[in-house]
This record gives C-alpha cells, structure tokens and sequence, in this order.
C-alpha cells in the first residue's frame, strides 16, 4: 500500500524552523489547505539563540519566492544591507591590513579571468578594486541600490544583515497569515516511533498527539528528533577550525545618524577574530575564540579594548560553538536543518544559507510517498555533505593564507595536519593556475563560487605563477574589462545614496513593488 506523503511537520521556530516552513509552503501552496499541510510545532519556552545576522544574496530570491515585501522586511527586522565582508589584520596583523570579499562577480567573469592580467599588471592597486565597484562603495558608505530601484533588485549585488529574532517573528507572521502554516505552541514530552523505525508522531504537553509524514527537525543544538530520538551522530571538525567560543554583545551606536556599515567587519584578534555588523539601531559585535589558545578574561579583554570605552560595562552573552555537522543529515522520515544539522563558526555567515539550501532542496524534491523518501534522502545527504564540506575548506582558507606569526593560534592554523586534503591540493594548483568559474567547482549550487576564493586569496596575497605569453591574446579584453570596470566604479559612486539614507527612505517611503 502506497503512503503519501501530505503532513510536514516542522520541529522548533526560529529563523530555521520558519524559513523552512514558508519555503515549502509556498512551493507547496496549491496543495494547501487541500490534500497537504505544513504544521510548525514550536515550544513556548525556547529562546532563539539570535546567532547569524549576516545573510547572502540568495535570501533575496527567497524572500521573493515566498511573497514577502523587501519594504516590509526592513521595517519590520531592523534590516541593512549587506555587500561582502571586510577583513582586517588577518593576513599580517598590521593596523593597514584589509581586504575585501565583496558580492559582485569580478567583471566579465564569465568571458575572461581577470587574475592572472592582475598579476602581470603588479600596479599595487588591490584585486577587489580592480575588478569590481564593490570595495569602493563600501569604503564611502554607499547602499547598493537608490529608492527608485524596484524591490529585491540591485545596482549592485547585495545580501542582508538583520536582527535574528525579529525577522524570526516576521517569518512566523508571513508563513501563517498568508502561506496557510499551522502553528502549534506546545513542549514535546515523547518522540513515538513505529515498528519500523520512523518517527509516526509527537506527544506534546499542551497539544496532545501530532501526527506526521516527513519531519523536518529544528530544534536547535539540541536535536530532538534527528539526534536524541534517531541516534544520529555528530562529526567534529574542531581538528580543523578550533574557534569553539563566541562572546557576543549589542553595542549601540552614538547618535542615530552614524553611518550604518554596509558591509560585515571582520578583525582578527590573537586567538580568533571579531566580527562588526551596522543595524539600523545598533551593532552587532562578538568576538570569536579559540578557547585553547586564549582564557575568557583575556578574551573579554580584548573584545572590550575593541569596543572602546563606551562599551566596558555592556553585558555579555556566552556562546559555546561545537564546530561540526551531523553525520547524516536525511534518516528515515526526519531531516535535519539548521543548527540540529550543525553549525561552524559564522566567519562567511554561511548558517542562513545552509537554511535556504536546505530548504529549497526538501520543497523541490518533497517525496511523493514514503516509497521513495529513502532514494531522495540519499541525494539530500550527498548534496549537504558536499556543502558542509565546501564550507569547512573555505572558511579554513582564510587562516591557512595568513601570514601572522604573532600567537600560537595563528601559527597552528597553518599547521598541515589541520588542512583538510582537497584544500591542500586545491592551494597546490592554484600555485600555477588561479581558480575560475568552470574549473574546481561542479554543483550547480555552490556556497562559495570561485569568485569567493579569488577574492580572499588574492586579497590575502596569495601569488599564482603567470606566464605572460600564455595570455597575451587576453590582453585586449582584459584591458577592456578593467577599463569598464573603472567606469562603472564612478557611475555608480555618483548615483548611490548614503546607506543610512536609504534605509530611512526605506522605511518612510517604501521601494517600489516588483
């Protein structure tokens, strides 16, 4: 007898359980209130962890396909813009060591690699100047978009920064007055099994029994279903990424007309770094640490001589980071995602787009019955290996390029036993030939495209031999591509507004419908 699959029953709230839950809701929304139906159970009791404000631009495309308003998002979530991540002190430690990873693809990414004509140019003019605006209007400040420009689109690329616990009750709102989500508030006392061993329903104290089909766990570090109840185990990557303790902290900002960074700040520090993130109403600060290498207090320390004296008595919050994911993330009718799938440290701010990815996958491939759960499973597990995987190498990259010799834990991440094996032969190849578009990188859907580790390697000094014959029929476009480059850097520093303007604009006036 064939068992349809026709009740999801998501497991937790926050970012992750609601996201999720308007995800395949919308791509699900003919089936609704008809033959199928997503339920979010979530406990009254559970604080959102609130880690993660940073986004990439695919949440753009996931808001939008959801049926949210831009202009109601940044109202209600205290929303910015985000147009990379700016790295400070990681390549020397010197006060002028700074590099860009912005959002926009090098020019003529797709025609022509820019890199090695960079390299034989040796003008000292940075790789992210010289191939993208970004870097240049994220030093003035500038919004990658004015308030004529229709909402979700962008004269440059751009993802989000946000307050994690307001876009969680945006989401809620959304999901369930306009996508058909029910929402149940109850404490799950007892995960039942059938005989068989997948999950067929939760006995919760407020709600009675809930029944489902496909169960999609998201109840944080503690996995309920996918851990506790299924015995899933957890893969540590601590051997490779040893910031295992984050000290976060609100800091606001002096008047209400300080320059909102449109941009995440990361600065590294002795045992870890710290990362800065503008809000229209505040910043978002905490210092990420080894806790091997540098004790709590010195790590206060250290975060509050960043803070600076307005910051010496703003109460902290400590946040224990166990760095790794699940060693299978689909099993039986349960999918983790989230963090009961994992979670690594938020350096390239990769756990919301982990969320989306997930997510999109499950909708897409939403099992017709439980006779081919299993099969789907197989390719959901596969996939978000290769992800996790991908993002443990580049997250590692951008300590394996530093240069800093100042403290043991700079010295240590370089140690080659800690650098997983594709990375080490990826840097080896990338010794003679610099990545691009169509080389190392085969997924339709990567985390990091090759314009990512352009960026950081480039930015961080990294050197790829160039024998100049070998591009010189390149010559031409590459000239042509810079030279454009360079022209579209001063259109759009002419045209883009302030960010905080924007924002207020935002707010006031609204962007235009799509």
């Amino acid at each position: 007898m064939v068992r349809p699959i026709r009740n999801v029953v998501i497991v937790g709230g926050g970012t992750a359980g609601w996201l999720t839950a308007g995800v395949i809701a919308a791509r699900h929304r003919s089936r609704i209130p008809g033959n199928f139906s997503v339920t979010l159970v979530e406990s009254p009791n559970t604080p959102i962890i609130g880690v993660g404000e940073g986004t990439w631009p695919t949440l753009r495309t996931t808001l939008a396909r959801i049926g949210v308003s831009e202009t109601d998002f940044f109202r209600e979530c205290d929303a910015a813009f985000k147009q990379g991540a700016r790295f400070a002190r990681w390549t020397t430690g010197a006060p002028d060591d700074a590099y860009y990873h912005p959002l926009m693809y090098p020019q003529s990414f797709h025609q022509i690699n820019l890199v090695p004509h960079w390299l034989v140019r040796n003008t000292g003019q940075s790789f992210c100047d010289a191939v993208t605006p970004q870097g240049r209007i994220c030093d003035d400040g500038l919004a990658p978009k004015t308030i004529t420009t229709a909402e979700f689109d962008g004269l440059a690329n751009y993802a989000y920064h946000l307050d994690g616990g307001k876009f969680s009750v945006f989401l809620r709102k959304h999901c369930c007055t306009k996508l058909g989500v029910r929402h149940v508030l109850a404490d799950v006392r007892r995960v039942n099994l059938t005989e068989d061993g997948d999950i067929k329903s939760l006995d919760t104290e407020q709600a009675g029994e809930i029944e489902g089909d496909l169960f999609i766990d998201c109840t944080g570090f503690k996995a309920l279903l996918i851990g506790e109840t299924l015995g899933v185990g957890f893969k540590e990557c601590h051997d490779v990424l040893f910031c295992d303790t984050a000290l976060a902290v609100h800091m606001p900002y002096e008047t209400e007309s300080d320059p909102v960074a449109t941009h995440t700040i990361s600065t590294a520090q002795s045992a870890g770094w710290i990362w800065d993130i503008g809000l229209p109403t505040r910043r978002g600060v905490g210092y990420v640490f080894s806790s091997n290498h540098i004790s709590l207090e010195d790590a206060e320390r250290e975060l509050r001589a960043y803070l600076g004296p307005r910051g010496k008595d703003l109460p902290l919050r400590k946040i224990d980071i166990r760095a790794g994911h699940r060693e299978t993330f689909w099993k039986r009718n349960c999918v983790a995602v989230g963090l009961a799938a994992g979670f690594l440290e938020p350096l390239e701010a990769s756990a919301i787009v982990l969320i989306e990815m997930s997510a999109k996958l499950i909708a897409e491939q939403m099992p017709a019955c439980r006779e081919v759960m299993d099969i789907i499973a197989a390719r959901f597990n596969a996939t978000t290996h290769y992800r996790w995987g991908r993002i443990i190498d580049f997250l590692k990259l951008h300590y394996v390029l530093s240069k800093r010799e100042d403290t043991a834990f700079w010295r240590d991440n370089r140690d080659p036993a800690t650098i997983p094996e594709r990375l080490q032969n990826l840097l080896l190849l990338w010794r003679y030939q610099s990545p691009w578009y169509h080389d190392e990188f085969d997924r339709i859907e990567e985390v990091f495209p090759a314009a990512s580790y352009q960026y950081v390697l480039y930015g961080m000094g990294f050197r790829t031999e160039v024998d100049p014959e070998a591009i010189a029929g390149e010559a031409r476009l590459a000239e042509r591509a810079m030279r454009d480059n360079v022209t579209h850097t001063e259109r759009l520093r002419s045209v883009l507004p302030r960010h905080r303007d924007l924002i207020r604009k935002i707010v006031e006036q609204g962007l235009q419908p799509v």
